[in-house]
């Protein structure tokens, strides 16, 4: 969305990190550590959780030992914990064996082997810190990251993995952000939740964004009313699958502008253009694309009626207004009596029960019931033109 400069020019000399995913073997971790040993170098070995130091220290005594270790991790005593970090730094130590104090701040030249215990229970910029503490000179450095044999991973950490190990060149930050990103989501980048309370970013940080907004309006750069009417986005949401699958639209920078484009569609007819190109371009709609399609609809129709804010499930819905307040109280009066009974008014909200069997159901549901009140408010905005008129 916007211009950007990216670093991506490594140190003279400096060589890729060889990177390896695979089920934890001894022999192979044995055969790293001593590698590395034989090599005058040092390793790290790093665990998710305290508890699961003992397992691991247990193989270094038992599997390989020919090579000293030091155990570090955040709850020893302050001045412990940097005794230990200083004697490895000093060399008098081949392996450390810690948690995830290492993920940042620790320059070791000498240490050039890292061994990643279950890293499936990390996450892609987290791995991919660790896996940033070894190859700092101008030795191979080489990072195992080992997962527990004969388990299955879940979707998201398999997909965190392959990543991780494919992008070993130097300089792939920017990119490894970009598969993060697509993995994890973007969240809602432009629903009104994203403006945030004191409670959600903290007091500092509020009174921070606070002092700028109000230097920026005594400056005159912006105005002090920031948010007209028109600009309020709504929240949707319907716990149906919404989005444009990786197998379907495989380039991130096709799947993010296609994302951008349906964000600006509001008619009908465009969000039916945009349908019949993507056929064009990739084929038949997935699932998960027709919903993504059908829930823009809805939202558009929930900007003409008002709505901030829908949420359905198998029993029904319910709707907040903009402002908590709808244009046409008489249309909302229609609209309640409408729903014989199935409808009523509780903390400035409207819940509606239903009994939607599937999600093709709750979808036309929503969508009837933001046709609805639109068609209320449409009916006031015109009748009031009429008298005017």
């Amino acid at each position: 969305m916007r211009d950007l400069s990216i670093i991506g020019t490594p140190p003279v000399d400096r060589l890729s990190i060889r990177t390896y995913v695979s089920e934890f073997d001894t022999v192979t971790v044995r055969e790293a550590l001593l590698r590395e040993h034989y090599r005058g170098g040092q390793s790290f070995f790093v665990v998710p959780r305290i508890k699961d130091l003992p397992e691991i220290e247990d193989f270094l005594k038992n599997q390989v030992p020919e090579v000293s270790y030091v155990v570090a991790h955040g709850q020893m005593a302050a001045g412990q914990l940097d005794q230990r970090m200083n004697n490895f730094y000093d060399g008098k130590y081949d392996v450390l064996l810690a948690t995830t104090i290492v993920e940042s701040g620790l320059d070791i030249p000498t240490a050039n082997t890292m061994i990643i215990h279950r890293a499936d229970m990390f996450g892609l910029a987290q791995l991919y810190q660790i896996r940033g503490r070894v190859g700092r000179s101008k030795a191979r450095a080489y990072a195992y990251l080992t997962t527990k044999p004969r388990v299955p991973l879940t979707p998201g950490a398999e997909k965190r993995l392959r990543v991780l190990g494919s992008l070993d060149t130097l300089g792939a930050g920017f990119t490894l952000a970009s598969q993060d990103l697509d993995i994890r989501g973007a969240g809602n980048l432009l629903g009104e939740e994203q403006s945030g309370q004191m409670r959600d970013v903290g007091f500092e940080l509020y009174q921070s964004m606070l002092e700028e907004t109000v230097a920026r309006i005594r400056s005159g750069e912006i105005a002090a009313v920031t948010e007209p009417d028109e600009q309020w986005t709504p929240q949707i949401n319907l716990g149906v699958p919404v989005l444009i699958p990786e197998g379907y639209v495989p380039d991130l920078d096709v799947r993010l502008g296609l994302y951008r484009r349906l964000s600006g569609l509001e008619s009908k007819v465009e969000l039916e253009g945009l349908a019949a190109e993507m056929i064009d371009r990739f084929g038949p709609l997935p699932r998960e694309v027709n919903m993504l399609v059908l829930v823009m609809r809805i939202k558009a129709m929930c900007k003409r009626a008002g709505i901030a804010k829908l949420d359905a499930g198998p029993k029904g819905a319910t709707i907040q207004f903009h402002n908590d307040k709808f244009a046409s109280p008489q249309g909302l009066v229609e609209f309640l009596q409408d729903q014989r009974g199935l409808a009523r008014v509780r903390d400035n909200k409207i819940v509606v029960r239903r009994d939607w069997k599937g999600e093709g159901d709750r979808v036309k549901g929503a969508f009837a019931i933001a046709r609805d009140l639109a068609e209320k408010l449409r009916a006031e905005k015109k009748k009031a033109a009429g008298a005017t008129g």
